[in-house]
């Protein structure tokens, strides 16, 4: 099973047993809504565009609600559980998929108050620092102080971003998967660390962070 496939189940898994309305960490989102927007990113590409375009997020969230008013619940998941559209090709699967199901289990797992940090397997990590390497510049565009990404664990590697901005640096360190969640905007539960000028770790604490 590939890390997109296996990801994808594990969150089914914890969606069924924790059921509707539970908190994500996706802003206004509870479990539903995630489930309905996983729906429409694979099955409604109509609705799709409103995903990244403010233009059109009115129209990408009635579709979502549209979902949900059609779909019990335990029926939303189980569409998850299945890959749509273009996704049922294992490549496409792999190449968009494995960043944003851990994300989203994540999302899940870590709203919850129980939960703890997974060990991942090693090529797992491997492969989320490759994907964040490329994506983290779009990623921390919005970042009010210079960034260093120091990856933990695999070997010590560093991506140095934020070049061009005067002022400090903060390095923020940690294994690949922590360093995504943190690029993802999901500072407050990664376990990322962060060191440097005090008032620039703030900043970058509280920043608008992710695609």
């Amino acid at each position: 099973m590939t890390h997109a496939r296996s990801e994808r189940a594990a969150l089914c898994d914890l969606l069924d047993r924790l059921g509707p309305g539970e908190p994500t960490l996706c802003a206004g989102w509870d479990t539903y809504d995630l489930a309905a927007h996983l729906v429409l990113r694979e099955r409604r590409p109509d609705a799709m565009p409103g995903i990244a375009l403010p233009a059109l997020a009115g129209r990408t969230a009635s579709v979502q609600r549209a979902l949900k008013a059609k779909h019990p619940f335990p029926e939303l998941v189980g569409l998850v559980r299945k890959p749509g559209g273009v996704y049922r090709l294992p490549f496409l699967d792999t190449a968009v998929n494995t960043i944003e199901y851990f994300v989203h289990h994540e999302d899940v797992r870590r709203a919850q108050p129980d939960w703890a940090p997974r060990e991942l397997p090693a090529d797992l990590e491997d492969l989320i620092w490759k994907r964040l390497s490329g994506m983290a510049k779009m990623m921390l565009r919005r970042s009010p102080v210079g960034v260093v990404l120091h990856r933990r664990g695999g070997g010590a590697r560093s991506v140095v971003l934020g070049g061009g901005q005067q002022g400090p640096k903060v390095e923020v360190s940690g294994p690949a998967s922590e360093l995504l969640l943190f690029c993802f905007g999901r500072q407050a539960h990664s376990r990322a660390e962060m060191t440097g000028d005090a008032e620039a770790v703030e900043r970058l604490r509280s920043a608008r962070l992710g695609v």
